[in-house]
């Protein structure tokens, strides 16, 4: 990964971060890794616990950030979730789901639009 994509994705996480904290969110943690892969955010909303997938792009070139989503990707993503609830709860299984978080930008512009797909998992 080039550390142009490094630096965009990372600043995707920050501002999916902030979205979701002024909607009422608490991130619990970042950047987890599992053996299926890596959880960008872990939060809590309303006692559910949900899972994001943070998803950056500053141009269409490669098309929007959500179609990034592949059905391999997504059981990517339900293969962590699962593997992160297995390792850190004991008896009931919490409530949770997955979202995701599609960034747009446009390179040297200061206006983002953020798109939020709730329970695209669970």
């Amino acid at each position: 990964m080039t550390k142009h994509k490094q630096k965009l994705g990372k600043w995707g996480e920050l501002a999916a971060a902030n979205y979701l904290i002024e909607k009422g969110y608490l991130i619990s943690a970042s950047n987890v890794r599992t053996p299926h892969g890596e959880i960008d955010l872990i939060a809590d909303y309303m006692g559910e616990l949900v899972f994001v997938e943070v998803k950056t792009r500053s141009s269409g070139e490669f098309g929007r950030p959500e179609d990034a989503i592949t059905p391999s990707k997504l059981d990517h993503m339900i293969e962590s979730a699962q593997y992160y609830i297995q390792s850190n709860f004991s008896g009931t299984e919490p409530n949770w789901r997955i979202d995701v978080i599609a960034i747009r930008t446009n390179t040297g512009d200061s206006n983002i639009e953020i798109i939020h797909f709730e329970n695209v998992a669970s």
